[in-house]
């Protein structure tokens, strides 16, 4: 019964069943090039290109991510290493590598090159991305709330259909992210967002039989969909039921939430360790200090509904910011968040 349950967890043929069979790597490609190496230099090839290390960006739990330069075009990459421990962890890498190859949007991270290092009976996956300079939306919320600034709506209007865009392709493809939030969404020199970290992405629609599969399906939304930005069906699946892209609905609304406000909606009990599961099954608590017009605020209560069954799709919630923007009093379209907050 779990096998096919994690198949579509994972979009491939790996299970808990079937780990210590090999044939789940005979078909991983080495990578885009056939050869990559770390030079004692500080640079690394891919696909027969060398490219030098220039400082770290960023790291997680099992990932690194620095910044490199191309040798011949002279342009800036973010180099992303992941460290695969065993023979699953190869697999999510590959299929991370998928679903980059999957979609060609201006508002989803496309992917450069990438290979597979094998040395020391160690397998890392490297995947050359583009550098977006600007960082991502949480950083340049941050910013925003130390200067004691708000974002403008029709900004908020601006990045959040961006954001629509992309998500709704990933939808129609039939995937879900399942990690959408702030610190998952680049965003470039015109504001234009762009999703990234594709890593938790898989078949959208999940259907549920059974305890031991609700379980499972559980445990792994705890390890892969952010706490904070968690949709409430993932806190207790229930043993017979459908999870669909309707959890990244949720998480959508949180991210518009934290536009709004410079934080997100379960941060602050987060942070205090009180119970996110528990908080979820509310309905979310808009500020009566807000000041965005009623049909934003609107927009919000309409996207964070608990049920998911009652919980629009992506269409809808494009068609209404679109229909938002037509109506929006504010009109300076091209100021960006940058030239924003040097005004304040």
């Amino acid at each position: 019964m779990l096998k096919p349950i994690l198949e579509v967890l994972h979009g491939a043929g790996w299970s808990a069943e079937d780990s210590s069979s090999s044939s789940g790597l005979n078909n991983v490609p080495v990578g885009m090039g056939q050869a990559l190496c770390i030079c004692s230099r500080g640079s690394i090839t891919i696909d027969n290109k060398k490219y030098y290390f220039v400082q770290k960006l960023d790291e997680g739990g099992f990932s690194y991510v620095d910044l490199v330069e191309g040798a011949k075009d002279g342009q800036f990459y973010a180099l992303k290493r992941i460290l695969c421990h065993d023979r699953q962890a190869r697999q999510e890498a590959q299929t991370e590598v998928e679903m980059h190859q999957m979609f060609n949007h201006p508002n989803i991270l496309s992917l450069v090159a990438y290979a597979f290092s094998d040395s020391g009976g160690k397998t890392e996956a490297w995947l050359l991305l583009p550098y977006v300079r600007k960082g991502t939306l949480w950083s340049v919320l941050e910013k925003l709330r130390d200067k004691g600034s708000s974002l403008p709506e029709n900004q908020i209007l601006k990045i959040f259909r961006g954001i629509c865009s992309g998500l709704k392709t990933i939808h129609d493809k039939g995937y879900a992210h399942r990690d959408l939030k702030p610190t998952n969404v680049l965003l470039d020199e015109e504001d234009r967002p762009v999703l990234m970290d594709l890593g938790s992405m898989n078949r959208a629609r999940i259907e549920v039989r059974g305890s031991r599969e609700a379980m499972t399906i559980q445990d792994w939304a705890a390890q892969r969909c952010t706490i904070s930005y968690r949709a409430p069906e993932l806190f207790n699946v229930e043993s017979h039921c459908i999870i669909d892209e309707r959890t990244d609905i949720w998480s959508l609304g949180c991210v518009l939430y934290c536009m709004m406000m410079l934080e997100g909606p379960y941060d602050l009990i987060f942070q205090k360790g009180d119970s996110v599961a528990l908080a979820v099954q509310n309905p979310v608590t808009i500020p009566s200090t807000c000041s965005y017009s009623n049909g934003l605020q609107m927009l919000l209560s309409s996207i964070m509904v608990s049920n998911p069954q009652e919980r629009p799709g992506i269409g809808w919630v494009l068609d209404q910011v679109q229909d938002l923007q037509s109506r929006s009093p504010n009109t300076q379209t091209n100021m960006t968040l940058d030239s924003f907050a040097n005004t304040n």
